[in-house]
């Protein structure tokens, strides 16, 4: 399935950067999936027969919604797409019920970016794009912010 933003390029236009939705969308599944481990071990290690058929109830439940976790992180990362080209700053999300922001470089006001220390440390986080006439959008949790705003004012 080829990129929304190649599909939607215009003559003479090129992509100068591209990024995603962070990794720490997969938070969740990783712990589920740490914890899952943690049960099949447990009932492992048990002797009473009681407690190790709860050990593996509990972790067959858990990897069913470690799964969805994993899968919904999944899909989020792979329906995302932030681009900013030599003319515009362009934000695709969903697959079936898509949503679009495009803004033209020249129309962009400022730009912010929003860090928790966690997201310092993974280098993710919430870039602002003020536009003149042309409203506000929030990029949530993307990776890079940093360099991604640095694209947009860097011209």
């Amino acid at each position: 399935m080829a990129r929304y933003i190649d599909e939607i390029l215009q003559p003479g236009e090129r992509v100068l950067y591209s990024t995603n939705a962070h990794w720490i969308f997969y938070f969740p599944a990783i712990v589920a999936w740490i914890v899952v481990l943690a049960l099949f071990v447990a009932s492992r290690q048990t002797i009473v027969e009681g407690l190790v058929l709860l050990c593996l109830v509990a972790s067959g439940l858990v990897a069913l919604a470690a799964l969805y976790w994993t899968v919904k992180g999944w899909f989020h990362r792979f329906t995302t797409e932030t681009d900013v080209t030599n003319l515009r700053v362009v934000h695709k999300t969903g697959f079936i019920k898509r949503r679009t922001f495009e803004m033209a470089l020249d129309k962009v006001e400022s730009v912010d970016v929003d860090q928790t220390i966690l997201g310092r440390i993974l280098n993710y986080g919430d870039v602002t794009i003020r536009g003149v006439g042309e409203g506000i959008e929030t990029i949530k949790t993307i990776a890079s912010p940093l360099a991604f705003r640095s694209s947009i004012t860097t011209r």
